[in-house]
């Protein structure tokens, strides 16, 4: 798949996302849970991929994809616990807490999702120069 197509498949699940957000915001309470249940399914098959991805390709993937698949699974499973405990508790204040929280967790995933999508074109605009620095030897018989 073209480089172009990645990026474009990168935009319009990044488009999902917030089209599936603006939907939440209405959607019944089970329905919401639903909704967050299949995202969290979504997500651990889209990381089980991207982690055979990557161990299909080690040599040819950068050194530091081991340390943010790391770190990203720590930071994951560490939400994943905080909001699983936090679910068991029941006064308002609390629950007003763990809102607050769970706002602070997407934001910081986003922000996190932002730097991956910065990453992303560095890494196609440097693929990009390296494929026409090899076609240009290659042209001149290098």
């Amino acid at each position: 798949m073209p480089l172009s197509d990645d990026l474009s498949r990168l935009a319009a699940r990044a488009k999902e996302a917030e089209d599936r957000f603006a939907a939440a915001e209405q959607d019944a309470h089970a329905k919401l849970q639903q909704d967050v249940r299949s995202a969290r399914d979504s997500l651990q098959k889209g990381t089980d991929r991207l982690r055979e991805t990557a161990e299909a390709n080690k040599g040819k993937v950068a050194a530091w994809w081991g340390d943010v698949q790391k770190s990203w699974d720590e930071d994951i499973a560490s939400l994943r616990r905080d909001i699983e405990s936090k679910k068991a508790e029941h006064d308002v204040k609390a629950a007003q807490r763990n809102a607050d929280d769970a706002e602070e967790d997407a934001k910081f995933a986003i922000a996190y999702a932002y730097w991956a999508v910065e990453e992303a074109e560095y890494r196609v605009l440097d693929a990009a120069l390296a494929r026409k620095n090899a076609d240009s030897m290659a042209s001149a018989g290098g």
